[in-house]
């Protein structure tokens, strides 16, 4: 240090922090430095918590829900709304059920159970794009069982389904489109 003449009214001591005249305030510039690092990391805390339930829905969440709840997160973001982020932190947690999917397997049962579908199923689609076109008004191929033996062509025999051989001019289930059973005779 330079031969620094005190002021009379000075203490002798004084504080680490006061710089001689010329010199510059190392004091000064820590601060600058610490204010500047601390605004950059508050903000990137700030910002990773407005981010918080769009990384937990990332995971577990469906397509639709993980849309929901960015958007959530995004206006809660922009507004300063908390309301927004909490909504979104709140449906980030519980997921939504897929209601969609078990529909569609019913469906597939259902038809394949009535028929329509044969042996294929969703899964077995050929990779071409191309899928078979399902006649949802034609009777299945099978033959359905015979009736009682013995009844002499009740009226009970007359609602079971048939398969016709017809060129399909006759809606289902039609009398046009039956064809007539023989009836057994009792001896």
């Amino acid at each position: 240090m330079t031969n620094v003449v005190m002021h009379p009214a000075a203490p002798e001591h004084l504080p680490v922090f006061i710089t001689a005249p010329g010199q510059s305030d190392v004091f000064m510039i820590g601060c600058v430095i610490f204010l500047v690092l601390a605004v950059v990391g508050l903000g990137s805390l700030y910002f990773k918590l407005h981010a918080l339930p769009e990384h937990l829905a990332h995971g577990n969440a469906s397509k639709l829900q993980f849309e929901v709840v960015s958007v959530l997160a995004l206006l809660g973001l922009f507004t300063h709304n908390n309301t927004f982020w909490i909504a979104a932190l709140l449906l980030a947690f519980v997921p939504i059920p897929d209601l969609h999917a078990p529909l569609v397997t019913m469906a597939e049962s259902l038809a394949k159970m009535a028929g329509r579908l044969g042996s294929s199923s969703r899964t077995d689609a050929p990779a071409s794009g191309a899928q078979e076109e399902i006649a949802w008004g034609t009777p299945p191929a099978e033959t359905p069982p015979p009736g009682p033996i013995g009844t002499g062509g009740s009226h009970l025999n007359d609602a079971t389904p048939q398969a016709t051989v017809n060129s399909g001019h006759a809606p289902s289930g039609s009398a046009a489109g039956k064809q007539p059973r023989p009836e057994h005779k009792e001896s």
